[in-house]
């Protein structure tokens, strides 16, 4: 079979397995990449969606603001064509040397300081947290304390360790946001959600 051919099909499955559900059209493109990403059909009772989030996400991408991820994991399953296409830069600032000093003159995460050096570079763009929570933590300190203000936050860390306590932190600050509830996520998925808004938002600009 043809790399196409899989991927159509892999979706008929997906769809066929998921049977009804509730999520909107815009939502369930969403969620059935994440499924396919994962083969974890899960995420269909465990995915959340702020009301404001997917218009939220295309109007970001449509007017090409940066999407800042919080693993280079995450940057390189982010299609570079597509973000490219609308002119959005990718960025990863985990391994940047003055985010390693920061960390260690705060006493923090390297990916907690990676989230305040990329305070100003997410500004009305989307900030992407696949891994780690207090990456997540940190960028909602950063916006209740009005220091950014992203347009969405797609926040999907992976772990044992604060990774539900902190998307449940998410769904209650005031920023749009695409999460779910409980421990799983992952930079692969939190990547899969940004490729599904680029061809949403290519759709709304055809």
């Amino acid at each position: 079979m043809k790399p196409h051919e899989i991927e159509d099909l892999s979706f008929s499955i997906i769809e066929k397995e998921a049977g009804p559900h509730g999520f909107e059209p815009a939502q369930w493109r969403i969620v059935s990449r994440m499924i396919h990403t994962s083969a974890d059909f899960e995420y269909l009772q465990s995915v959340r969606f702020h009301p404001e989030a997917i218009s939220a996400g295309i109007r970001a991408i449509q007017t090409g603001k940066t999407i800042v991820t919080d693993t280079n994991m995450a940057k390189a399953g982010i299609r570079k064509t597509d973000a490219a296409q609308f002119g959005c830069r990718v960025e990863c600032l985990m391994k940047d040397p003055e985010v390693k000093k920061l960390a260690a003159a705060n006493g923090t995460t390297r990916a907690a300081a990676a989230v305040d050096a990329a305070a100003d570079q997410v500004k009305g763009g989307i900030f992407v947290v696949g891994n780690a929570p207090t990456a997540l933590m940190r960028i909602i300190e950063q916006i209740k304390a009005g220091r950014t203000a992203p347009a969405l936050v797609v926040g999907l860390p992976v772990g044992f360790v604060n990774a539900a306590e902190s998307k449940q932190m998410l769904t209650e600050a005031d920023v749009a946001h695409i999460t779910n509830m409980g421990r799983k996520g992952g930079s692969a998925v939190a990547a899969a959600v940004i490729n599904a808004l680029f061809s949403l938002a290519a759709e709304k600009g055809a």
